[in-house]
């Protein structure tokens, strides 16, 4: 399937190996790694950096084989969420830094046809999570209020 504004292909990404049971070198049982996932959420970081940290420096190769479930459920039972999801979170940070740069130099069309389409994924994903209820109704992209949510 092609990229969205771009119409490209890209790489082929790494699968998943087909084998659905614990590898038996796996030295952590699922309560030891449920307090790691409650240490690493407490330090702030997202879903997708819990994930690559338990696979290389702890060496846990898959959540799902272990909890048999998903590792945002995991935290959503904890309460350790966001208020917003992480891939909105990334565009919003992106657009601010568009943002940033379009105010040193403003004759950059490249960067403002990026910060466009930035800003038309970031509509279509609120839309989305309004529609599933991960967002409230009422919630609007402010992009002058966008730098808050940058760390």
């Amino acid at each position: 399937m092609a990229r969205m504004h771009s119409r490209k292909h890209g790489k082929s990404g790494s699968t998943k190996p087909l084998k659905k049971s614990l590898p038996v070198w796996l030295r952590y049982k699922p309560k030891e790694a449920e307090l790691l996932i409650a240490k690493l959420a407490k330090e702030g970081k997202n879903t997708s950096e819990i994930g690559i940290i338990l696979r290389d420096t702890y060496g846990i190769p898959d959540l799902k084989l272990l909890f048999k479930k998903k590792l945002s459920k995991i935290l959503t039972e904890k309460g350790e969420t966001s208020e917003l999801p992480d891939d909105l979170l990334a565009l919003i940070r992106r657009s601010v830094a568009i943002r940033k740069h379009m105010e040193t130099n403003n004759k950059d069309q490249t960067a403002k046809r990026g910060l466009n389409l930035t800003e038309s994924k970031i509509k279509r994903l609120t839309k989305y999570y309004k529609k599933s209820g991960k967002l409230a109704s009422e919630w609007k992209y402010d992009p002058q209020r966008a730098g808050f949510f940058t760390k």
